[in-house]
């Protein structure tokens, strides 16, 4: 995982899972990376404390790789790649 400020290249989507719980922010995810070419950056923002895990472990299962993963108050705020092995 790298910082905010080593992350180049534009974010294809950004999905708001404000307020859902899981495995809905996981599952958000999930259809917009499958919408989605190899090397495609989505953004995805969740308030649930669980996605702190859930979120790493479906990057680290699905090849892809995770960007970013950092709290802003009750916000968390990931940065996905899609793998080439999805």
């Amino acid at each position: 995982m790298t910082s905010d400020t080593d992350i180049s290249g534009e974010i294809a989507q950004v999905i708001d899972a404000e307020g859902l719980v899981c495995p809905w922010p996981v599952l958000r995810l999930k259809k917009a990376l499958n919408a989605l070419e190899v090397g495609a950056v989505v953004e995805i923002v969740a308030t649930d404390p669980a996605s702190y895990i859930d979120i790493p472990g479906f990057c680290d299962t699905g090849g892809h790789d995770l960007l970013l993963q950092r709290r802003d108050g009750n916000r968390f705020i990931y940065r996905v790649r899609k793998g080439a092995h999805a």
